[in-house]
């Protein structure tokens, strides 16, 4: 019975090897070792779908037939070709043009591979690269026959994919990646691992080729390169060594003995630290591994060659500048990992990593072609000072352009410290900026990455309304604490440090707004219409190459979809408030009854108010007010109002204050609820409160001056018979005159200039909205001009109180006229009474009056004629008062900063009455505008 090691697979090839060849298992020790690494090697039977292969084959070739310009050329138009974007299948038009190039007359001679279906196998001295094409299935043609003369030659052990070490240093990790995932570039990748033969201003490659070519006509490695994958391509040389010594090299067992002897640091030899040894070193430091002669050092935070090391300065320079890589790798592989380990960094932070990943995956598939040709080197003996050695100065040249790459990555990284989500992509866009295309096409292919979950966010809101916001990246917030009520103004705000540099303040905006409207829809609403009826054209960020297509048309593609959800959304929600929740017919219910637009009502509800609101506000009761309201509405033309809005009108009792009327408690309310009152908040509901108390103010001193011209009217007949009593009437003639005048100019200006033109400003304003928040934004500002107009602003508020004086000093005229007259009636009352008593008594036969009762009478007359006095002087005190506040208030319009205001104070003294009084009221408009300037 067979053991388990029999069954194996190396004993089962091993055995194989000893069948084919004839020979006992020590003799087949190298033929087995390679057998086992072809075994154990990737390469693929077609050909690669590598552009950067197709490349370097070009290149080489023009550099094997002298032309070393064109191939610099060709390296840099094909970098801008690739850098732009405009051709999708590059690699397909470079292969052929590659084909295109060869001749078919020199294809047997140059490609010994390409041979007829008919020809021989492969004799024992065929070279050992078209025996490994025979092993793998690669004969293009030629049977395969005999295996014995298949191994009759010493194998090679140079065909491996990745690095091969005899012995691994115990420093170095395994961070290889999947070989299948690198023998190729994926289509978003960046390309780092191509090597190309001039960079940007770069250096003039001392040797424009790769590790192992040479400028000799190319043989069998060519044909096979045609086949094998670009890494192994890039391993093997581009002619196989001679076994015959020439004149450049030593016999292949000494040259591999004396290279193997000097890159391992014998101590035998030399106590100088060679190049090959540098080289070595140099691809460990590469990778972030300390070498034998180079290492990190903490204190300077950089590689430094160890001091004791003899080195010329020209070796130690160069090494010191290719430590670099190893610096620039370091830096981006900590952040790398340390970030890639924290779950709060967001999935824009994640995202970021994963392209950092992504671009040192590229770089490290450049690391594995330098260790794979550095083993080629060790295996085949080839002298360091050879034309196809890698040497530093070559190292310096290839790295040119990675090393920019890495430079540009950890210029990002530290640009990128502390921030996530919207913010991080601001960062990375900001490197986006610049005239270099290739540092430029790198910094995009990373936004595309680091840009896509900001992109999803941003669909999954504005299509759907959700916000699945865990790490806090995006730049909507959301609060879950604020209520239903408060969505529309408080739920949903914006977080500008997270809005991405791509994305300009006004589309934000629109963003928060669209995902705020089908929220506000859905919650507050209680609209359930899908979103797509709502929006015609969805889309999502899928991937991140729908990302960079993005932004290769920010300022029409993205911004398209963003107004075309933003006006379709805008306008549902506005046609759902006006239709179902009559947004508008509130709005003006709010103007007629609020801001006194109603005439009729308001008049007819003061006539029955009057009797109430004269008691004292304590012995006030709200349902009888109420009852008043609804005879109010009854009698006049708001009967004709919508029911919906007539039970939203109410009455409201203020706060009481000792000595109130109900005057002064008295006020009128609307009751808002639901989505309208997104609009009428409860911070606009106490402005309409304001303008409604000083309206109502203002109308009650309309009211009462009405009422003394009626008194006029009616008590001046009565009292023609009283000639001592005239005076008075005219004093009250007069004063009342002007208190009219005033009173009118102030409504005029008030209902006028202040309410229609606000309210006519505002409709059209709301007729032109797009969206919810241009209506409560033009509604805001239509109250906060009524409310700086009507002097109810903190600025107005010296204003306000000698405004409220004159109205006092009105009350005061009400209150003594009413005095003068109730007086002046009795006496009236008195004095009929006598003469009718006194006709009577005529009538009788009898005495009119005795003496007692005409001196009686005469005193009584005497007493009220030495009042009338006092009632002048009354008048007079009171008219002084009330000319020395309008005087003062007159003065304050002119130095205010309104110019409405200023003009108001024309209107008031349009005789200039007081102008001649005052002499601060006779400076000129414009220097007015100057004085209030330095006031």
């Amino acid at each position: 019975m067979a053991t388990p090691d029999q069954k194996s697979p190396n004993v089962l090839l091993q055995n194989l090897c000893c069948r084919i060849l004839g020979r006992s298992e020590a003799d087949v020790a190298q033929q087995f070792q390679f057998a086992v690494r072809v075994i154990g090697s990737n390469f693929a039977p077609t050909v690669e779908r590598d552009e950067f292969l197709v490349a370097e084959k070009i290149k080489k070739e023009l550099i094997r037939q002298r032309r070393e310009a064109d191939a610099a050329l060709f390296s840099e138009l094909h970098r801008k070709l690739h850098s732009q974007g405009v051709l999708k299948n590059k690699w397909s038009i470079l292969y052929l043009l590659l084909n295109l190039s060869e001749d078919p007359r020199k294809q047997a001679s140059k490609h010994p591979l390409h041979c007829g279906i008919n020809q021989e196998p492969p004799l024992p001295g065929m070279p050992d690269s078209a025996i490994l094409c025979y092993i793998c299935g690669w004969s293009h043609g030629f049977p395969v026959t005999s295996y014995a003369s298949l191994f009759a030659q010493a194998l090679p052990r140079d065909a491996h994919s990745t690095p091969y070490y005899c012995a691994r240093p115990q420093t170095l990790p395994l961070n290889y990646q999947d070989r299948s995932t690198q023998s190729s570039g994926s289509l978003g990748s960046s390309g780092i691992s191509s090597i190309g033969m001039c960079g940007l201003s770069g250096p003039t490659p001392v040797q424009p080729f790769l590790p192992g070519q040479s400028h000799q006509a190319p043989g069998v490695g060519d044909g096979l390169r045609q086949q094998l994958g670009p890494r192994l391509a890039w391993t093997l040389t581009g002619n196989q060594p001679s076994q015959t010594p020439t004149s450049k090299a030593f016999p292949n067992a000494l040259s591999r003995n004396l290279t193997r002897s000097r890159r391992e640091g014998d101590p035998g030899g030399t106590s100088e630290v060679t190049e090959a040894a540098l080289v070595r070193d140099i691809l460990y430091v590469f990778q972030g591994i300390d070498g034998k002669n180079i290492k990190m050092s903490s204190t300077e935070n950089c590689y430094k060659v160890e001091a004791k090391a003899n080195l010329s300065k020209s070796l130690r320079d160069t090494a010191v500048r290719l430590a670099e890589l190893g610096w620039l790798h370091n830096k981006i592989r900590k952040y790398a990992d340390q970030r890639s380990l924290d779950r709060s960094f967001g999935l824009v932070g994640q995202s970021f990593c994963a392209a950092l990943h992504q671009e040192l995956k590229e770089y490290y598939r450049l690391l594995s072609v330098l260790h794979s040709q550095l083993q080629l080197e060790d295996d085949q003996g080839v002298n360091v000072g050879l034309e196809s050695s890698l040497t530093l100065r070559r190292l310096l040249v290839w790295t040119y352009d990675p090393k920019i790459r890495l430079k540009t990555l950890a210029a990002l990284v530290d640009h990128c410290q502390g921030r996530k989500g919207g913010e991080l992509a601001s960062a990375v866009h900001a490197y986006t900026k610049t005239g270099d295309p290739y540092m430029k096409s790198l910094v995009q292919h990373i936004l595309s990455l680091v840009s896509h979950p900001v992109l999803s966010f941003l669909y999954r809101w504005i299509y759907d309304g959700e916000l699945e916001d865990t790490y806090h990246e995006f730049f909507v917030a959301s609060d879950p604490t604020v209520k239903t009520d408060r969505l529309w103004h408080d739920k949903y705000t914006l977080r500008k440090s997270m809005i991405p540099s791509f994305i300009t303040m006004d589309q934000s905006r629109k963003v928060l707004l669209i995902g705020k409207s089908i929220n506000f829809l859905h919650q507050v609403c209680h609209d359930q219409t899908p979103t797509t009826k709502m929006i015609a054209v969805t889309k999502s960020a899928e991937s991140p190459r729908d990302a960079a297509d993005l932004f290769t048309d920010l300022e029409n593609a993205f911004q398209g979809k963003i107004d075309a959800a933003y006006f379709e959304t805008s306008k549902y929600l506005l046609d759902v408030l006006n239709r179902k929740y009559s947004l508008l017919e509130h709005m003006q219910a709010m103007r007629r009854y609020l801001l006194l637009g109603q005439g009729d009502f308001i008049r007819h509800l003061m006539d029955l108010l009057k009797p109430e609101l004269v008691r004292p506000a304590t012995t006030l009761y709200q349902h009888n007010l109420t009852g008043i309201l609804e005879t109010a509405v009854r009698a006049t033309n708001a009967q004709f109002d919508s029911p919906e809005i007539l039970k939203r009108l109410d009455v409201r009792l203020l706060e009481v204050s000792p000595g109130d009327t109900g005057w002064d408690v008295f006020s009128l309310d609307y009751h808002v609820d639901g989505p309208i009152a997104t609009v009428f908040t409860r911070e606009c509901m106490s402005h309409y409160l304001r303008v409604f108390n000083f309206l109502w103010r203002a109308k009650r001193m309309e009211y009462i001056l009405t009422d003394i011209r009626k008194g006029h009217m009616c008590n001046a007949k009565l009292l023609r018979n009283m000639p001592e009593f005239s005076g008075v009437l005219h004093q009250c003639h007069i004063l009342a005159s002007e208190m009219v005048h005033f009173i009118h100019q102030m409504q005029y200006y008030i209902t006028f200039e202040v309410l229609e033109c606000s309210w006519d400003e505002l409709w059209n304003r709301v007729q032109q909205a797009q969206d919810l928040d241009h209506i409560i934004a033009a509604h805001e500002a239509f109250l906060d001009t009524i409310t700086s107009r009507c002097l109810l602003d903190s600025n107005s508020r010296v204003l306000l109180n000698q405004l409220r004086a004159v109205f006092d000093q009105i009350i005061e005229l009400q209150n003594a006229q009413d005095t003068m007259y109730r007086a002046a009636l009795e006496e009236l009352q008195r004095r009929l009474q006598f003469e009718e008593k006194k006709k009577q008594r005529e009538t009788e036969g009898q005495w009119g009056v005795t003496a007692a009762e005409e001196e009686e009478e005469n005193k009584r007359i005497r007493e009220f004629q030495d009042s009338i006095p006092k009632m002048c002087s009354q008048l007079r005190i009171l008219t002084h008062f009330y000319q020395g506040v309008v005087q003062q208030f007159l003065v304050l319009l002119t130095t205010s900063s309104d110019e409405s205001l200023q003009f108001l104070s024309f209107r008031l003294d349009f005789n200039e009455h007081y102008k001649a009084r005052e002499p601060r009221l006779r400076v000129s408009l414009g220097s007015r505008g100057r004085r209030s300037s330095h006031t």
